[in-house]
């Protein structure tokens, strides 16, 4: 570990050095390039002179305590110091160790967030409206952007399926741990008796994929427009703006209604399209590279139950980390950041066991 983070100081200097000389800085995509990798080393570089400082003030505590010419109070107050400065050394060594794990190539992208209504009819719908909101009222506390790409609504105004583009900064390493399905128990307010019922939301978090990752040949793709729809199946606009995109190869069909242009209904499916694509192709080299391990570490199973939200307790429970909180309100207001910070450091630590 130690030759890693000296390998990454003398980098860090080195990128220093080249952002202060003329020549290099004549070149905007250089400097562009050097200032990212000098921000992703910077947070190593500082914990390593913490470190290095922690080492340095266990040698001279061990040193008072290994002198016999130094008073016994003296020797005791080093002695307490060591202890505390030996607990320091090793949270130190872990977090420095979670900071040079490979890094998820995703994680700076941006996310399309697709949510389903799953078993449970109409309450599941409306919890998936719920859902939807959750991760609304976070991106908002974020300051991220979130663009709502498709809608498939319910009779009772709830959501089938509703697929949105989140932009911002680092969006999908804070939410590609939310893929899975979400369970909800409560009285719904049909239910006259009082009685419990338990519905599924399934939530996909994908990296948005552009251009550049995939490469969409006409030839490969069969395009129609058609009348959209509302609620029920009940034309709501006589002209064709709705449009559906079929990726021949896959046989993946995405369709997209809620622009009152064709263009930007074509727009955001190719983007859909483009994105589940991609997720496709990394599952499958995933699958190929963790084909002797049963857990994915840094991907969400899609088809595991990951969190149950219990109204009658008040309770949100996420079963990865066997972890309660009671309140749901407040998560279901997009107070997502304690499980979302518990389930990075879970996964990292998770990674960091694998590694070795």
């Amino acid at each position: 570990m130690l030759q890693d983070l000296e390998s990454i100081r003398e980098r860090y200097d080195q990128l220093i050095s080249s952002l202060s000389d003329p020549d290099f800085i004549s070149d905007p995509q250089k400097i562009k390039e050097a200032s990212k990798e000098r921000a992703e080393l910077e947070p190593i570089v500082k914990k390593y002179q913490v470190y290095e400082q922690t080492l340095k003030e266990i040698k001279g505590s061990k040193e008072i305590i290994e002198n016999p010419e130094a008073e016994e109070e003296l020797k005791e107050l080093a002695r307490e110091e060591l202890d505390s400065l030996e607990k320091k050394e090793k949270k130190l060594e872990e977090e420095l160790r979670i900071l040079l794990l490979p890094k998820d190539p995703n994680d700076e992208k941006n996310v399309i967030l697709e949510i389903r209504a799953g078993a449970g009819g109409d309450e599941a719908s409306l919890f998936a409206q719920d859902l939807f909101r959750m991760y609304s009222r976070y991106a908002e506390k974020k300051g991220w952007k979130m663009e709502i790409m498709s809608t498939s609504s319910s009779t009772i105004n709830g959501f089938k399926e509703i697929i949105a583009n989140i932009k911002g900064k680092q969006v999908y390493s804070q939410l590609k741990y939310e893929s899975g399905v979400h369970r909800v128990q409560r009285v719904p307010e049909t239910e006259t008796s009082g009685r419990i019922h338990t519905s599924t939301v399934t939530v996909a978090v994908l990296p948005e994929a552009d251009d550049v990752d995939v490469k969409l040949e006409s030839k490969d793709t069969k395009i129609e427009a058609f009348g959209a729809s509302g609620p029920g199946g009940q034309n709501v606009n006589r002209n064709y703006t709705a449009i559906r995109v079929t990726h021949i190869p896959s046989g993946l069909v995405v369709s997209c209604q809620d622009e009152k242009s064709q263009h930007r209904n074509k727009e955001k499916a190719l983007k859909i399209l483009r994105t589940r694509l991609m997720d496709i192709a990394q599952r499958e080299q995933q699958e190929k590279i963790s084909k002797d391990r049963k857990s994915q570490v840094g991907t969400g199973e899609r088809s595991e139950k990951i969190r149950t939200y219990n109204f009658p307790q008040s309770r949100v429970t996420d079963h990865r980390l066997n972890m309660s909180l009671h309140k749901l309100e407040s998560v279901l207001d997009g107070d997502l950041g304690e499980i979302v910070n518990n389930l990075t450091l879970y996964f990292q630590t998770k990674m960091m066991g694998e590694s070795h």
